[in-house]
């Protein structure tokens, strides 16, 4: 016995954990599973914008980097050839100078005492002195100045190659670089298709929805208003029966005492002779009787609840007031209400000194509904709904009350 009772509440755990796992696995509705799933497409619209910003940056700068080498490679290529034509010269330059001594080595040159022999003046001794030496000096110079310009290029030849490595991996780097950030972009830009595809599928799913309880509130106020007018003609039927009772003729009244509620006709007194009998009517006073009053509808302007039906799917737009531009949320009852000789201010907290109060559990069709501190308003269409327009990258839409169930402040019938 203790073990089937054991067993049975065990069952019912297990039975009770399933069934509210189930619920808190339902599904959501299309208006809240498609609010979650937008936002999570401008978070990775986000990330994609940023991603697309960041691979922009980083392809200009390899494109840069790019260009800096190629400039590095033409230059060291243009340095190759003047530093092997320095190269060149430097070599003449060498071998003339070589040749040159080889030369004076080899010549029979006169030494000092021969030119003076030899020479007609002392002049003579000196420009021929002068003009040995001039010449050994400029291949000198010649030799050096080809040294120095190999040295430079060949200098510059090392820094270029440095130069050259440096820019090779920044290419390098920034190509890796701008690899990984487009396989990163691809991934969110995959995502984004995703969601945007689910998107799609749960504003048909919203359409839908919106369609059919559009649908279900059309009828609905339909019935209310076919009920209001009916009343209304009743009533107007009670009234010209009243008027035309309180008009018809009466009979003219019989001379009579009244005892106890009832007439009695009255005696004269028996006389003699001539006898002159006098009736007195008797006096009454009666009022006409009234139409009482025709009882308030209670309904508000279930017209306005109507008429908001006309503009679901127009897109929100902020301080929009017209179905071509967009609407507001204060825009959107503004412009229902002007339909019907009403003027509200285009100002949520404005509209709420307008009408009078409504208590929540007395919200009939075209009551004007307020949340969010009066930041917020919508037309109450009946079944716990309303029409509204939301926030931007929405449209107007049938929401029930009860998603803006904690904001709640108040009602207005005007």
């Amino acid at each position: 016995m203790i073990k089937s009772l054991a067993l049975a509440a065990v069952l019912g755990a297990a039975l009770l954990v399933t069934l509210c796992g189930g619920e808190a696995a339902a599904t959501p509705p299309p208006s809240v599973a498609l609010q979650g799933k937008e936002d999570r497409a401008r978070a990775v619209e986000a990330d994609v914008h940023a991603l697309d910003v960041q691979l922009g940056k980083v392809v200009d700068d390899w494109d840069g980097a790019q260009v800096q080498l190629a400039a590095t490679k033409r230059q060291l290529a243009a340095n190759k050839v003047d530093l092997a034509q320095a190269q060149r010269l430097h070599l003449l330059a060498d071998r003339r100078v070589a040749r040159r001594l080889v030369a004076l080595y080899e010549s029979e040159q006169p030494d000092v005492v021969q030119l003076l022999v030899d020479a007609r003046s002392l002049s003579e001794v000196i420009d021929v002195a002068q003009y040995s030496h001039d010449v050994a000096a400029s291949d000198r110079r010649i030799a050096d100045e080809a040294r120095r310009s190999r040295d430079r290029l060949a200098a510059a030849s090392i820094s270029l190659r440095e130069t050259e490595h440096e820019r090779l991996l920044t290419v390098d780097r920034l190509n890796r670089k701008r690899a990984q950030i487009g396989a990163m972009l691809g991934k969110r830009r995959t995502l984004l298709a995703s969601i945007q595809s689910e998107v799609a599928t749960l504003k048909a799913r919203e359409l839908a929805e919106q369609r059919r309880l559009a649908a279900e509130a059309a009828a609905r106020l339909a019935r209310r208003q076919a009920e209001l007018r009916a009343a209304a003609e009743a009533r107007a039927r009670d009234a010209v029966a009243a008027s035309k009772a309180a008009e018809a003729p009466r009979p003219a009244p019989t001379p009579s005492t009244t005892v106890a509620g009832r007439p009695t006709v009255a005696s004269a007194p028996a006389t003699t002779g001539a006898v002159t009998t006098t009736a007195t009517p008797a006096t009454t006073t009666s009022a006409a009787p009234v139409a009482p009053p025709a009882p308030s509808p209670g309904g508000g302007h279930p017209a306005a609840a109507t008429a908001a039906l006309a503009y679901l799917g127009v897109p929100y737009q902020w301080g929009g007031a017209s179905p071509s531009t967009g609407f507001d949320c204060s825009g959107l009852t503004m412009y229902v209400f002007a339909q019907l000789g009403v003027q509200l201010p285009h100002y949520a907290a404005a509209q709420y000194g307008y009408g009078s109060p409504v208590p929540r559990d007395q919200l009939q069709p075209g009551d004007l509904v307020f949340f969010d501190g009066l930041s917020h308003v919508g037309i109450y269409i009946g079944n716990g709904q309303m029409v509204h327009a939301p926030e931007t990258g929405d449209v107007v839409k049938i929401t029930p009350l009860s998603d803006f169930a904690t904001s709640y402040v108040g009602a207005r019938r005007v």
